[in-house]
């Protein structure tokens, strides 16, 4: 395990001030779950449409899990990755991962052979935890089959399954007593997709990861009587941040969807009462489009906070309208420090069709130039940040952590934007290469790199086409090695025969004869995009 410290990262006026003001805490997510056990035992913390968990039993399952695990090898420091769907279980490893000094490495479970192994290789996983099948898919079979390559996998942990192991077995173990370390000790790798075609691993604390979500507590006036709607995966920051920690704060109740579907989405949030979520935009997108006044109540709803990209006017119009009683707001975030901007249940409702919110108290944003110098508010730059949430460092990768930083100590986003005399933020395009389908981003440099391979192709540059539902889909522009003409079903054929996930293959080819290139020999990729633009919106013939 890497040796960066909480103080490798900030200096000690801001770990002072940090918990002098209560955006960090001396008690770990452990403490947490026994004061909540104590405080409401018997209400449920999270369910998943088949289970459900109250805060005495995830308390006293994640403690009896934690001897479990540590019975198996896990010990202080030692990675353990979980690839589950939106399930009970999840919440019951985490906390157990946090209360033995363990460091948490989830996976969504859309992702297949190539990207799970990278990071449970890069990661050095010790436990894989995973279940048997989802969607017709068999995780287990593809993990246990990466395994040769896997050097530091000691053991495979199978959920609502059969297998060498199960989570049942482990959950068998005593509850032993065992006391967290510090909350300032390295909890959580959470790997991101962004510039280069491997994603970097985002290690974080337990306090980085619940000062975010507790200044969205703070945002929204989130309360012990709300109840979560997750349809976002627990196995990425959104879901971990907003289905987890946050209910646990307030003593709220968070209900999981396992796969989404709008209809059913929002039958769950009559059934259960849901009353705020935190999606990717395309969700509410989703949401407002299936929703019938005569078949659907969604009157709990209080609130529902989009992230990942820039919400159009017309949806928080639209939603406004069909939710009554239910505010948009929007935020601005990534995995480095999960929250940058938010609005809040205070700001003007137009704010959140005009911004992606200011800054929360305790964290700084500001717009710098190339150099790392603050630009003048209306003009655009890269979005940077300061404050309590941010990583201890990408995981084994020193050089590209440095790198991130401007001279005074704010993190480079990569992310374009601009500031206006407000102090609100709108994101505008990104330095980063990537397509951000339904909130997933998708590193166009790894399907080039894979897809320049394809014996038919010649050249390739990928790009994000507009799309009314998911914000974005992927189009690849090639041109053909001379006499070969490649089709879309070819290449994502391909694709997956390199274990790319399905979220991520083009959806759209075009052939060209040649790219567009710089006087340097970069592919032009706004004209790319610019074209694509045009011919979604030329009027059928």
């Amino acid at each position: 395990m890497s040796t960066v410290t909480v103080q490798d990262r900030y200096g000690e006026q801001d770990i002072r001030a940090f918990y002098e003001a209560g955006y960090w805490q001396e008690d770990g997510l452990s403490a947490l779950a026994d004061a909540r056990a104590a405080s409401h035992g018997d209400k449920v913390l999270v369910s998943d449409g088949t289970s459900w968990r109250t805060y005495a039993a995830v308390r006293d399952q994640s403690a009896r899990l934690a001897e479990g695990l540590r019975r198996l090898g896990v010990r202080c420091g030692d990675r353990v990755a979980v690839q589950l769907p939106n399930w009970t279980e999840f919440a019951v490893i985490a906390l157990a991962v946090s209360r033995l000094g363990a460091v948490l490495v989830p996976i969504m479970p859309i992702y297949r052979g190539a990207e799970v192994g990278y990071v449970l290789r890069h990661a050095g996983v010790k436990v894989a935890i995973t279940c048997a099948e989802f969607k017709g898919f068999g995780h287990l079979d593809m993990i246990a089959g990466l395994r040769a390559d896997l050097p530091d996998l000691e053991s495979l942990v199978v959920v609502r399954g059969e297998g060498t192991v199960t989570l049942d077995e482990l959950l068998d173990a005593p509850d032993t007593g065992l006391e967290s370390p510090p909350p300032d000790e390295p909890f959580l790798i959470v790997y991101t997709s962004g510039t280069t075609s491997r994603p970097k691993g985002c290690l974080h604390t337990v306090n980085t990861l619940r000062a975010s979500a507790a200044a969205i507590a703070k945002s929204v006036r989130y309360t012990e009587d709300d109840v979560q709607f997750g349809p976002s995966p627990v196995t990425h920051s959104t879901g971990l941040v907003t289905s987890v920690v946050l209910p646990m704060l307030t003593g709220a109740s968070s209900h999981l969807m396992e796969a989404w579907e709008p209809e059913e989405g929002l039958q769950r949030i009559a059934k259960h009462g849901c009353t705020a979520a935190v999606t990717a935009t395309p969700f509410l997108q989703m949401l407002t489009a299936a929703y019938d006044p005569d078949r659907h109540d969604a009157s709990s709803l209080r609130l529902w906070v989009c992230a990942g990209s820039p919400i159009p006017g017309s949806i928080v119009r639209r939603a406004s309208e069909q939710f009554a009683g239910c505010r948009v707001l929007s935020l601005y975030g990534r995995s480095e420090n999960f929250l940058t901007t938010m609005c809040t249940i205070d700001d003007p409702p137009e704010r959140s069709a005009t911004s992606d919110g200011a800054a929360i108290a305790g964290a700084s944003v500001k717009i710098v130039d190339e150099l790392g110098e603050e630009v003048p508010r209306g003009t655009e730059g890269d979005i940077a940040y300061r404050g309590p949430s941010h990583m201890l460092q990408y995981y084994r990768d020193p050089e590209q952590t440095a790198a991130l930083f401007t001279p005074d100590g704010y993190s480079r986003s990569g992310d374009l934007g601009f500031m206006d005399p407000d102090g609100y933020v709108r994101v505008t395009g990104r330095l980063k290469d990537i397509v951000i389908r339904g909130g997933l981003n998708i590193s166009a440099r790894e399907l080039e790199d894979l897809l320049v391979d394809h014996p038919k192709v010649d050249e390739v540059a990928v790009v994000g086409m507009p799309d009314e539902r998911l914000g974005e889909r992927v189009c690849a522009y090639v041109v053909p090695v001379a006499g070969q003409t490649p089709t879309l079903a070819e290449l994502t054929e391909y694709l997956r025969g390199c274990d790319v996930a399905t979220p991520k293959l083009p959806e759209r080819l075009e052939l060209l004869d040649r790219l567009p290139l710089t006087a340097t020999g970069k592919v032009r990729k706004h004209v790319l995009r610019d074209d694509i633009k045009a011919k979604l919106t030329e009027p059928r013939r």
